[in-house]
């Protein structure tokens, strides 16, 4: 808490203190004077902030502010006498405004960590020691230091030293991660007990650290339709309501026998009260700013509320699959030999023809047969372009490919459709076949599962070939695919499932051959802040880890988000319209006014805490229904 606040603090407790007193004297049969006194004395100190921003107001010629409505409130009710009331209008302001102080503070707290990992030194490597500089002087290829307990200033490979990193500023996760020479260390994560030496392979402006806070700083720049509405909304509501008090405290004593101008003039002070917008104008930009830090605690930055609202809109959700839904690593799934032979006839000579090759599909062949090669019965290996390898094994002809290989040789195979699947022939005799298929993330099938279970209508968009895009498709369960996709076929076909059905589409991707689909989709979300640059910046959306169930997540806390501020709005503009009714009418006073301003206020604020984190009831909610 800032100085200011807390000295606006103690002025509004001071006010509070003399409004008890000059009740408690009026009580007491002081003489009216100096109860008068002590009133103006509580109001003076009370009031002295709403007075400045009014008149800060007034000089940018912004004449309407809940400031304005409620100072032009208490100072009518000073003139017709209502002293207590008066004070207890500012007062009760005063304190609404500081729980909304709080509620913003608590909100920006889900973020501090995301907007704090940039770090202001770094430890540079030269020939007479380790200097500490400024990150923007460290160049690509420099070497720097990291003492236990660093944050990280710039991305690199460790070249010595070993220790364990807490990455949990960026993606959300609090279990340490082990690091070791060699592997790659990312800026804004928490170096642990040991001390590194990294080479930097990013400069500070391109390091993951300062791409995040641009990231979060542009975010809030972005408002949803709901916020802009209630913006608009409040810019026309408040002179109206000004308007209709006006009409409210003149026009009924001139036109009502016996009417009191004390009366109509104190109901149309109390429905200025009442009628202050603020409850809509705080609480709808909170639930959204309360939904966004909640995501970032999560590792997931949304840059925008407008994108909060796609993604509580979406009704189908796209897909691209290697590194997204699929790990991006080759394995033998399945071994189907033919009737005469076995599957490890058929792993040992498929191993052996694929031994000199350094193609991913070779190094999964070779993993999966687990025993080392005798390079001495490989003989001269001749390559079918397109189709495969032709090698000699120990004086026997072995064709490893495809089926086009398979017809040239005029081998009698067995398809084998799905997938990626490399037969195996001997001497012309159909061995078997290899099915080699893209391992499944970890999370892909919880999320297609999830999605499945909000109605979701799910969908593949791959550059990989149809049958292996259709093979993944099936192991997850997705419920349409589409392989052998240029970037510019995911485009066309993206806007295709665009055209079919209402709600808004969501894409997912990690590469650079995704950054022109998540620019043309509704809402796109990049895979991993560290993956490609043109994927982040294209996405609306930016998941800092590698676990798709997260796009779940984004989903279900946006819901949860724009159910937060519909309630608000339904709750502020219900007790406010009843309670508007009730003050022209002179059923109620001020006291009541002020709980539909300050009181809804309150309530609306507490409200939109909920937005803060994803509750469990709606996950067991989802499973009940699925």
């Amino acid at each position: 808490m800032t100085e200011k606040e807390k000295h606006a603090i103690l002025l509004t407790a001071l006010s509070g203190v003399l409004l008890l007193a000059a009740l408690s004297m009026q009580l007491a049969g002081v003489s009216r004077a100096l109860c008068v006194v002590m009133y103006l004395a509580a109001f003076a100190v009370g009031g002295f902030t709403v007075v400045r921003s009014a008149v800060k107001g007034f000089a940018q010629k912004n004449f309407f502010t809940e400031d304005t409505l409620m100072l032009a409130a208490a100072v009518g009710a000073f003139l017709i006498g209502e002293y207590p009331e008066a004070v207890f209008v500012i007062v009760f302001y005063r304190v609404g405004t500081h729980f909304e102080h709080y509620a913003v503070n608590r909100s920006r707290r889900s973020i501090k960590a995301v907007t704090e990992i940039c770090p202001e030194t770094a430890r540079l490597v030269t020939e007479k020691g380790v200097e500490e500089t400024d990150p923007d002087f460290v160049e690509v290829g420099d070497l720097i230091r990291v003492l236990p307990g660093d944050r990280v200033p710039l991305d690199g490979v460790v070249a010595e030293g070993s220790s364990t990193l807490d990455t949990s500023a960026l993606t959300g996760e609090s279990m340490p991660r082990p690091i070791a020479p060699g592997q790659e260390i990312l800026s804004g994560c928490v170096n642990g007990d040991g001390a590194l030496t990294v080479r930097v392979t990013k400069r500070f402006e391109d390091s993951t650290a300062s791409r995040i806070l641009e990231l979060v700083e542009s975010s809030y720049a972005r408002k949803s339709r709901s916020e802009r509405f209630i913006t608009k909304f409040a810019k026309y509501y408040t002179p109206a309501v000004m308007g209709l008090a006006l009409i409210l405290a003149v026009i009924p004593p001139l036109v009502i026998r016996d009417a009191k101008w004390s009366d109509y003039i104190y109901r149309a002070l109390s429905f200025l009260v009442v009628s202050c917008p603020c409850a809509l104008v705080i609480s709808v930009p909170l639930a959204f700013f309360g939904g966004m830090g909640g995501a970032a605690k999560k590792g997931i930055l949304i840059k925008g509320g407008t994108y909060m609202e796609a993604l509580a809109d979406v009704r189908r959700a796209v897909f691209d699959k290697t590194g997204t839904l699929t790990e991006g690593v080759f394995a033998v799934t399945r071994v189907e030999p033919a009737a005469d032979a076995t599957a490890e006839q058929v792993l040992q000579y498929a191993a052996y023809a694929e031994s000199a090759s350094d193609h991913p599909i070779a190094r999964s062949i070779r993993e999966a047969y687990g025993k080392p090669v005798r390079q001495a019965l490989v003989g001269e290996a001749v390559e079918a372009p397109g189709m495969g390898l032709i090698v000699f094994v120990h004086d026997q002809r072995v064709a490893v490919g495809n089926e086009k290989l398979m017809q040239r040789e005029n081998v009698a195979y067995t398809p084998a459709p799905g997938g990626t699947v490399v037969y195996v022939a001997v001497d012309g005799a159909y061995l078997g076949a290899l099915r080699i298929s893209d391992r499944p993330k970890a999370g892909a099938k919880a999320l297609i599962d999830g999605l499945r279970a909000q109605k979701i209508r799910t969908a593949i968009l791959s550059g990989d070939t149809e049958s292996a895009a259709a093979f993944a498709g099936e192991q997850l369960g997705v419920d349409d695919v589409y392989g052998g996709l240029l970037p510019a076929d995911k485009v066309a076909k993206l806007e295709m499932l665009m055209e079919d059905g209402a709600g808004s589409v969501m894409y997912v991707g990690d590469g650079i051959n995704d950054a022109p689909v998540l620019a043309r989709a509704d809402v796109g979300v990049a895979m991993g802040a560290f993956g490609s640059d043109a994927a982040v910046e294209a996405a609306d959306v930016v998941i800092m880890t590698d676990e798709p169930e997260k796009a779940l997540d984004a989903i279900r806390l946006s819901k949860r988000t724009m159910t937060i501020a519909k309630e608000n709005i339904v709750l502020s503009i219900a007790v406010k319209l009843i309670i508007l009714a009730l003050c022209a009418f002179g059923v109620t006073g001020m006291s009541v006014a002020v709980f539909g301003d300050v009181g809804v206020m309150v309530l609306a604020v507490l409200n939109s805490f909920r937005a803060l984190y994803i509750g469990k009831k709606e996950k067991e909610n989802e499973k009940k229904d699925g």
